[in-house]
């Protein structure tokens, strides 16, 4: 009955581009624009892709829009500030433009408070939908356009992941492919859970062909996304391996996997592949056992490194990269610098780090703080220059070796070009011919700095 109805809202949606092309000589334009993670771009793309079904074609600034949506992020409470920015400037925009649509969805819809708050504060929004709405898209936006009021869906439903969809990737040799959905972990900062649902996995045999299909179009690099890839309901290990045996030259990535879900058999899959980057994004958060706890990431510094241990034992310069929260409520100076000591012991290539942004939601919104934002800033200067210190020696080890490399665009000095190592490294090179952006090249490496290496292309 979904299909049903979803297939006869499509026709609707069709009939209104239609007799749009009719009147004006041309579709009507849609904008969509992703704030956050690689999985909202993924989402956005998604969207894009329903839509020029249905009739619209795609345009690159919302002036020209006849419907303009945006996908939203909820993981930091600055990124929702940028959203409801964004749509008070368009208030007047929407009021000398009334036939045109805004949309809001995502995460940062889904959430009942900021939903709430959007029906009573922003009447220039006409849409507003959820994570879970996005296979009722064409039902809602037939609502919209055929009563001409608003319409709002962040009802969390869990049916099965609809593999029916067209999507219309932005990057042409480089694309992120969801292998799952939702999260079942609760860290006591994480809104995700809430906004995302619980874990819901794909089949093995979809992921296979829809990176199938990526390699023969000429993708390079296909990103496997999830919020704990290491949880795949399928066994994660597994898809790396059978995804490896697809012919073609491509590589994969992943991200993001959870320490308590990290396996040797995942590192073995790692190393044993071929086609599979060595280079695990393991996001730490802190390397103090009770702020662990507290965050209730469910493993300790000691159980982190041992993962370390087991990489570092089948090649020894394995990369690793962590995202580390500075400043979580109740955060002593002395269990921060446990993080500071435990990056050094690591050797990470990359660090992303944060002063911890409080989520309304959350458990640990409730908690006591008594260190300042200012405070925290600090502690995070510090840990960026114990990073910068780690890595300038760490990445000194590629100099020498040659290096292969996804070219992925200009570099910031004129006349060279930049892209990615299999261990996620920046490489920097003298090229002036961007013809050969999205293409892979040998380059030895002959210095590194801080946060990148920089070499010469070689045969």
């Amino acid at each position: 009955m979904a299909d049903i109805a979803a297939e006869n809202a499509l026709e609707r949606v069709k009939e209104y581009t239609g007799r749009y092309r009719m009147q004006h000589g041309t579709p009507p334009l849609c904008y969509v624009h992703s704030f956050g993670c690689q999985q909202n771009v993924s989402d956005g793309e998604k969207l894009l892709g329903a839509l020029v079904k249905a009739g619209y074609e795609k345009c690159g600034s919302f002036e020209q829009a006849q419907l303009i949506i945006f996908n939203t992020c909820a993981v930091r409470e600055n990124a929702e500030d940028k959203v409801y920015a964004v749509i008070g400037d368009l208030k007047k925009f929407k009021a000398a433009h009334r036939d045109t649509i805004l949309g809001l969805c995502g995460c940062m819809a889904q959430e009942k408070k900021t939903s709430e708050r959007i029906q009573a504060a922003y009447p220039q929004v006409d849409l507003i939908f959820g994570t879970f709405a996005y296979p009722r898209l064409y039902e809602l936006l037939a609502e919209v356009l055929e009563r001409k009021k608003r319409v709002v869906d962040i009802e969390e439903t869990a049916g099965e992941i609809s593999e029916d969809f067209f999507q219309l990737r932005e990057n042409k040799f480089s694309a992120f492919l969801p292998i799952m959905y939702g999260c079942n972990n609760f860290c006591t900062y994480c809104i995700v859970p809430y906004v995302r649902g619980r874990e819901r996995s794909r089949k093995p045999e979809a992921v296979e062909a829809e990176v199938r299909q990526l390699v023969s179009d000429g993708y390079r690099e296909i990103w496997l996304l999830g919020q704990n890839v290491n949880s795949y309901s399928y066994g994660f290990p597994a898809l790396l391996r059978r995804l490896n045996e697809i012919e073609g030259d491509f590589r994969i990535r992943f991200m993001s996997s959870h320490p308590k879900d990290a396996t040797p058999d995942l590192i073995d899959a790692i190393l044993d592949c071929d086609k599979v980057c060595k280079h695990l994004h393991l996001a730490l958060q802190s390397g103090n056992d009770r702020i662990l706890k507290e965050m209730n990431r469910r493993y300790t510094a000691e159980d982190y490194y041992k993962i370390v241990e087991y990489a570092r034992s089948k090649r020894e310069d394995f990369s690793f990269s962590t995202d580390i929260i500075v400043g979580f409520p109740g955060e002593s100076y002395e269990e921060f610098c446990d993080t500071k000591k435990f990056i050094k012991r690591v050797k990470f290539d990359n660090i992303y780090s944060f002063v911890y942004s409080p989520r309304s939601g959350t458990k640990a919104a409730g908690l006591p703080d008594g260190v300042s934002d200012k405070q925290k800033g600090l502690w995070l200067r510090e840990l960026l220059l114990e990073q910068r210190e780690v890595s300038t020696q760490w990445l000194s080890r590629f100099v020498g070796r040659t290096c292969r490399v996804l070219i992925d665009g200009k570099a910031r000095e004129p006349g060279w070009l930049t892209g990615k190592n299999d261990e996620n490294i920046i490489v920097n090179f003298p090229c002036a011919d961007e013809g050969m952006i999205g293409q892979f090249v040998n380059v030895k490496i002959t210095g590194s700095m801080n946060w990148a290496v920089r070499g010469e292309i070689t045969e």
